[in-house]
């Protein structure tokens, strides 16, 4: 009973996980920030054309989010392990309005290459006849 006493509380392994994974979310918040920032200024880019200010919002909103994923993970990495769960919330909202849009632009490409495809059929038809 002895042993049990002396074996005063230590970081359980979850605690040990918890830092392991602020420590590895931190390694990319350069990296994040870095791409938040490309993504703002290229919905800056996008709003001086007119069909870009349509859509100048999307590039700029999620250049916001990873900005501020990065910044979560810093702050888990300094001992705010719950700003962990805001990194990982963020990177999940980051990541499924970025797939959202990648199969909306894949729908828009494949209705455009078939409408493109059936006018130069049509003309070609024309043409023959």
């Amino acid at each position: 009973m002895d042993q049990m006493n002396q074996a005063g509380p230590g970081p359980t392994p979850s605690d040990q996980l918890v830092k392991k994974l602020s420590e590895t979310a931190s390694g990319s918040s350069t990296w994040m920030k870095f791409l938040g920032v490309m993504m703002i200024i290229d919905g800056v880019m996008l709003a001086i054309t007119v069909i870009g200010l349509l859509i100048c919002w999307l590039p700029i909103w999620l250049g916001v989010i990873l900005f501020q994923a990065a910044g979560d993970a810093e702050m888990a990495s300094k001992g705010a392990a719950p700003k962990l769960l805001d990194y990982v919330q963020r990177l999940n909202r980051f990541f499924l309005i970025h797939g959202i849009l990648a199969l909306l632009i894949l729908v828009v490409s494949l209705i455009m290459v078939f409408v493109f495809g059936m006018a130069v059929f049509w003309g070609l038809l024309s043409e023959m006849g």
